[in-house]
């Protein structure tokens, strides 16, 4: 997730706009200049606010340079501890910021007063950039796609499967970070992970524990939160065979020599580490065996990780794709930290989809096989990475197939587009020149875009079939599925998804899915026991952090974070 901290961002805009108007500058007497309380902000800043924040250009929100020279420290403080609690108290600065952007960040109600403290302290040490204008001449766009999706008269019935128990002791949203359904091929048993670091196996629409990592991973981490943790899974297709299956998941920096790195005077945040479980019993309700590991990969920042691993669902014993493990590794916030260096090439891992044979051995740690027909297996002259399947991407967030074999990757774009890209090998899909079908100046300023140059065409880039902006209060894309079900008919036809915080439902007709061209997007709306409603309205809050699965039988299924609550695609609403 990379806009966990995204309305704080806006707070600050609206708060610098209040702030201007009146004229008069915050005392700033206050504000600690003390060097260890600087530092420990410092550490604060980076694991909870770095993803969506720097002092640099804007990002997924405006740097936060300058901001104590407009902001009163206390009441940033105040909304930092808890936003809601500022709404609800008729603050005129929390409600300007809720009207506008619809939706609150979560609370940090555990941050002890030192922690705040240190976290302004900070801040304030940081001073606002000169701000840099635009090499090609063009004009930023306000509104990239000025068009609304449409709202389709489709209506579907949901029914309520199971939750899943909370992972947080808190007893504050989210009660859990449920973000990946799917199924074991031969058995059709469906598994559900939460990234604070259980897998669970669900039988009868009842969940248990079947891997917890945190007993067997001693250096496991999830608090960073922002997609950190238990990242995704994958069981092989002939699991109930040889009994092995495949996750990803976050370490501190330095828990391990990394496969891959970059420059030394760029920090690392975390490690994503994608490993190999091998149990001896594939029917057993909990997991005993072994594992290894696999590879694993620095990160500049928390966000943006390897959020997705999958197995081509359509391949069978003999083809070119059976048994190869597809891998979705985000650009890792190196573009938002002002390194946009780091991705868009094909030396490098960042903002990539890999494709490996996790039972091989001729990568170059020798723990895992480079596929021949990968498109740069033999290309060890250029220093093309040779995994690389597909490059590109800021946040290539969920892989899938359409049922023709068409691979389908949804991506987590910038501040401005979410986009469903369909994927062939050797592809460069632009990041960070390109977001969308626009184009990105990111030594400028990454988070505004600009219509496509005239000599675009001499770029090479790959458009995305689809995309939104972020209008209407979308603002993450959600990866969803074509429907393979019977249960529903009327989603025959469709590839169904959504938009993350806000709980937005969207569709594209198939028949529209087209390279080089844009599928029109519609909204579709949901009921539960016959009464419409919405997702924000069942798990009572603002961000839903939505999420989609689909079982063995091509049943959709709905998951919804905060609450725990997993929903399966019922019936066609019929209104009565």
């Amino acid at each position: 997730m990379k806009k966990g901290i995204l309305i704080l961002t806006f707070a600050f805009i609206s708060m610098n706009f209040i702030s201007c108007k009146s004229g008069k500058s915050p005392d700033t007497s206050a504000i600690s200049t003390d060097s260890a309380i600087i530092a420990m902000g410092d550490g604060t800043f980076d694991k909870n606010c770095s993803s969506c924040h720097n002092f640099k250009q804007n990002g997924i929100g405006p740097q936060l340079g300058g901001l104590t020279a407009d902001v009163p420290a206390d009441w940033i403080k105040q909304f930092i501890r808890d936003p809601k609690k500022l709404v609800e108290s008729g603050d005129a600065r929390a409600l300007q910021l809720q009207h506008k952007y619809k939706v609150l960040m979560p609370s940090f109600a555990q941050f002890s007063d030192d922690q705040l403290n240190g976290i302004v302290a900070f801040i304030h040490t940081h001073k606002k950039p000169v701000e840099k204008k635009s090499k090609s001449g063009l004009s930023a766009l306000a509104d990239p796609i000025p068009d609304s999706i449409a709202l389709s008269s489709l209506v579907v019935d949901l029914n309520l499967v199971t939750q899943i128990p909370a992972s947080s002791d808190s007893g504050k949203l989210p009660l859990t970070r449920i973000t990946k359904l799917d199924f074991e091929s031969n058995s059709g048993t469906n598994y559900v992970v939460d990234l604070r670091g259980k897998l669970y196996k669900l039988q009868n629409n009842k969940a248990s524990v079947y891997l917890d990592l945190r007993r067997w991973m001693p250096k496991f981490i999830h608090e960073s939160g922002l997609g950190s943790g238990f990242g995704s899974f994958a069981f092989h297709p002939e699991f109930a065979k040889n009994g092995f299956f495949y996750t990803t998941h976050t370490e501190r920096p330095g828990s391990g020599n990394p496969d891959f790195n970059y420059e030394d005077s760029i920090k690392v945040s975390l490690q994503w580490v994608l490993t190999e479980w091998k149990t001896d019993h594939p029917e057993s309700a909990v997991f005993s065996g072994k594992s290894r590991e696999l590879l694993r990969i620095n990160m500049v920042t928390v966000m943006h990780g390897v959020q997705e691993i999958t197995f081509n669902p359509l391949s069978k014993p003999g083809d070119k794709d059976y048994g190869l493990l597809y891998i979705g590794v985000g650009d890792g916030g190196s573009v938002d930290e002002g390194y946009p260096f780091l991705i868009h090439r094909r030396d490098r891992i960042l903002g990539t989809i890999i494709r490996i044979n996790p039972r091989g051995n001729n990568s170059v740690n020798g723990k895992y096989g480079i596929p021949q027909d990968n498109p740069y297996a033999k290309s060890e002259g250029n220093h093309s990475l040779r995994e690389i399947y597909a490059y590109g991407f800021r946040n290539p967030h969920r892989i899938t197939w359409t049922k023709s074999g068409e691979l389908i990757a949804s991506n987590i774009g910038g501040a401005n587009i979410e986009s469903i890209n369909m994927v062939k090998p050797g592809q460069d899909f632009g990041w960070p020149i390109r977001e969308g079908n626009f184009m990105v100046e990111p030594d400028v300023d990454w988070a505004k875009v600009y219509p496509l140059p005239a000599n675009d065409s001499s770029f090479h880039v790959t458009y995305p079939v689809a995309e939104y902006d972020h209008n209407g209060g979308a603002a993450a894309i959600s990866g969803g599925y074509e429907y393979w079900g019977c249960e529903v008919p009327e989603l025959k036809g469709k590839f169904l998804f959504g938009d993350i915080p806000s709980g937005r439902l969207f569709y594209i007709n198939m028949a529209d899915l087209k390279q080089g061209k844009q599928a029109p997007i519609y909204e579709w709306r949901i009921s539960l026991n016959g009464k419409l409603t919405t997702l924000r309205e069942l798990c009572k809050t603002d961000r839903v952090d939505l999420h989609f699965g689909r079982d063995a039988k091509g049943e959709l299924y709905i998951l919804t974070k905060p609450d725990g609550k997993i929903y399966s695609v019922h019936q066609h609403f019929i209104s009565k």
